[in-house]
């Protein structure tokens, strides 16, 4: 069974056996899952040997080379990584030199995904390699869970709001918003809220689409044109705040015609977070399916223009946020 290092419950045991595969385009979770076999290897033997090769520009010979027996008998561990990237010489190298994986020779091989290399992958796998997973961290609720990882693996609890203004604040890279979460944990004490995250991170949450979004689909058009002028001054693009508009008016719709019952069996069902379902549950005052089916409309309208199919993609995201707050409540 494959094991993954987006949940904290997760743990590389100690001992590492001779092949390990990190499969997934996650770099982060590849960067991680690499760290941590190194350092189950140190602990089982402080003098094994780390040699580190790429797929990337990989000349014939070399692994076969690197992972022949050292001189003073130290074992040995090679690092594979962009192994989806190897060329032909590259793969016909690692697949001579699985067999002879053991006791003095780990072999970890990073390999991001794509039908590239799924040879070797088989390799691995029929010679009951360990497999790590390094999942894609793309959707908001993705991003969501891992935050939420990051401080439990720390000890930490973040309150669901936290979490949420973190995400919209520095989620487009996993990275950035893994070293956001540790800046929090380092520089701050107790549980973690919304107003430790807005203090230092108050002016990109502000700007973002997800507070123009609540503010229109409240109805309350001077504060969401406030929160839209602010962010297009600020830099952010008309094109993912109408994404956000788009994504919050299908929520409410879906969330609407799903009908009652528990936010979290409503959210298995939807593929949403249940606090996803609550918070679309109360913007859903006020709402109707025609207004919002006109909302869904003028939206889709917008991201034509703001993709290239009208002049001023300013302006036509101003007017999708002046017509959802004119149909609220109508």
């Amino acid at each position: 069974m494959s094991e993954t290092v987006v949940d904290e419950r997760v743990v590389v045991p100690r001992r590492v056996p001779p092949l390990v595969l990190i499969h997934g385009p996650e770099t982060l979770l590849i960067e991680r899952a690499i760290t941590q076999v190194l350092a189950d290897l140190r602990v089982s033997d402080p003098q094994v040997e780390i040699v580190k090769l790429s797929g990337i520009g990989y000349e014939s010979g070399v692994l076969p080379l690197e992972a022949s027996p050292s001189l003073f008998g130290e074992a040995k561990a090679v690092i594979l990584r962009d192994a989806d990237e190897g060329s032909e010489a590259f793969h016909a190298d690692v697949l001579a030199v699985i067999p002879d994986a053991g006791e003095d020779l780990t072999l970890v091989v990073a390999h991001k995904g794509g039908a590239r290399g799924k040879k070797l992958i088989d390799a691995l796998k029929a010679a009951q390699a360990r497999v790590i997973d390094a999942p894609a961290i793309k959707s908001d609720r993705d991003k969501q869970e891992f935050t939420a990882n990051e401080f439990r693996r720390a000890g930490r609890r973040a309150t669901p709001e936290a979490i949420r203004a973190l995400v919209e604040a520095v989620g487009s890279d996993l990275a950035e918003l893994a070293s956001a979460c540790q800046q929090l944990i380092d520089d701050t004490t107790g549980s973690i809220d919304e107003a430790a995250v807005m203090t230092y991170h108050g002016g990109r949450v502000e700007v973002s689409g997800f507070r123009v979004a609540d503010a229109a689909l409240a109805g309350d058009a001077g504060e969401a044109l406030r929160l839209l002028r602010h962010a297009i001054a600020t830099g952010l693009d008309p094109v993912p705040i109408v994404a956000v508009l788009a994504s919050q008016l299908r929520q409410l719709v879906r969330v609407g015609s799903a009908g009652r019952g528990r936010s979290a069996d409503l959210a298995r069902e939807l593929g949403m977070a249940p606090w996803q379902v609550d918070r679309a549950r109360r913007a859903l005052a006020g709402w109707n399916g025609e207004a919002l089916g006109r909302c869904i409309q003028v939206v889709a309208a917008a991201d034509f223009e703001v993709k290239g199919g009208g002049r001023d993609p300013v302006y036509a995201v101003e007017r999708a946020v002046l017509t959802i707050t004119r149909e609220h409540g109508r």
